[in-house]
């Protein structure tokens, strides 16, 4: 495998590696390195960082700044070394430095060898070994979307729409608008080149309704190859918008009065022997496989919200925007409904879950969607009925409303808890906690506004 390496840095004249690790929020860390310097760590594994990224929040804090000290179980204080085993299947260019440089995403290796179980890709390669292991190949296609922004060095100041190539602001909505896209073309060209020499196969572009608001559409395949794909992607997409002198954000509410931004996730399930979508039945056209398939995702979805909803600006898309899915409802074509049948043909059967935000972590979502649908397998959950009408009005919430519910529902299913691992369960609540305290501590423009001389 290390001939691999060497010889593949040697074709493409490659001075630099970036090690890349995805942490807990999706985040890249990692070190840089000579080229040389990556063969002799492969040889030694002398590739290491502390263990403790993996309880760093999204601020860049650590769990352990809670009231309450993680249990030695799932952090060791003495922050032990983990040693970063890069993936060859990952490794690519990074086209936008002028210096040759390869990034390669690697996995987290404990010292005896065992994968970094509360690590992203670990999380993820749990739950898909457990489908190989009942003969299963699941298939996913996420779409992303995310805001193009004017620069905001100053976090106080509301963000703003980007002045495109007319020279100004984009008003009203814009869905599916070609002239819109067309606004930042010079970005998009960059984009797709850099995302084709890095074998990120993005296949459409589309407006969505909000301001500079546009969605990306991934090709369909396995799930670990897009959750990298995605994670790469999020990193291209901003670094080209800093060239062209404009934010990009995948925030899942970071405009006032605009829509959120999410990550839909299409997943089927095919038969490894015949490769067959067992989500389809001639007879009936939805198999009861798909039915019990989308009874799991109802069923553990509002358990799993910390991933599927990660911070509490994910909280503001769910309820503070119109269009956004509150529910676990499932139909036929209704995009109100949380989750959504697209087709009922054959070739391309499958549910989309339209709840994530643009935020999440993309291994951890991906893992979350197929753990909930293992789970409606393996317990034969029914779903409920088909939802034919628009619920976008519907008052009530089947999901958890606020961070806090949200580690609670997590925290106490035991199944859950047994198909990811309570090292997992335990560090993800523990982030999630200190993420949410930080957040209180902050005093809002809106409290100042009409708090500070009428209260």
């Amino acid at each position: 495998m290390i001939n691999k390496f060497e010889n593949w840095l040697k074709e493409n004249s490659i001075t630099e590696v970036e090690c890349l690790v995805p942490d807990l929020g999706g985040i890249a860390r990692g070190k840089i390195l000579p080229s040389d310097k990556f063969i002799r760590g492969l040889k030694d594994d002398s590739h290491r960082l502390p263990q403790s990224i993996f309880i760093q929040t999204i601020s860049g804090g650590y769990a352990t700044e809670d009231d309450e000290e993680l249990p030695i179980d799932v952090y060791n204080p003495t922050d032990i070394d983990v040693i970063l085993r890069p993936d060859f299947n990952s490794i690519r260019p990074v086209p936008w430095y002028e210096d040759p440089t390869a990034q390669i995403i690697c996995d987290a290796v404990n010292l005896n060898g065992s994968l970094v179980i509360n690590s992203s890709r670990a999380v993820l390669k749990k739950i898909l070994k457990m489908f190989d292991d009942e003969n299963y190949k699941p298939v996913v296609s996420p779409e992303v979307e995310f805001y193009l922004v004017k620069p905001n060095p100053d976090s106080d100041y509301p963000l703003e729409v980007p002045i495109g190539q007319s020279g100004r602001k984009e008003t009203g909505k814009q869905s599916y608008g070609i002239d819109a896209i067309n606004e930042f073309d010079p970005l998009f060209e960059d984009v797709y080149n850099y995302c084709e020499e890095q074998d990120i196969e993005i296949d459409t572009i589309n407006h969505e309704s909000g301001s500079a608001q546009m969605e990306i559409n991934f090709q369909h395949g396995d799930p670990l190859e897009l959750a990298d794909q995605v994670f790469l992607f999020k990193r291209t997409l901003r670094q080209t918008a800093i060239k062209h002198k404009l934010y990009a954000t995948f925030m899942a509410k970071p405009i006032e009065n605009q829509p959120g931004s999410a990550m839909h996730l299409h997943q089927s399930l095919y038969y490894k022997k015949n490769d067959k979508n067992v989500f389809y039945n001639k007879k009936n056209t939805i198999s009861q496989t798909m039915k019990n398939y989308i009874g799991g995702l109802q069923e553990y979805t509002p358990k799993l919200m910390p991933i599927h909803a990660p911070n509490v600006n994910s909280y503001r898309r769910l309820f503070a925007t119109w269009d956004a899915p509150r529910n676990t409802k499932w139909g036929i074509g209704n995009r109100s409904c949380g989750f959504r049948v697209p087709s009922t043909e054959e070739i391309s059967m499958r549910i989309e879950n339209r709840i994530s935000g643009s935020d999440t972590n993309p291994y951890l979502v991906f893992a979350a969607n197929l753990a909930a649908g293992y789970l409606g397998l393996k317990n034969k959950i029914k779903p409920s009925e088909e939802t034919k009408k628009s619920v976008y009005d519907n008052k009530k919430s089947s999901l958890p409303k606020n961070m806090e519910e949200a580690i609670s529902l997590f925290e106490k299913d035991e199944q859950i808890t047994e198909v990811f691992n309570q090292k997992f369960i335990r560090t993800i609540a523990a982030i999630r906690r200190v993420e949410y305290q930080a957040y209180l501590k902050v005093i809002s423009s809106w409290e100042r506004e009409f708090l500070l001389l009428n209260v």
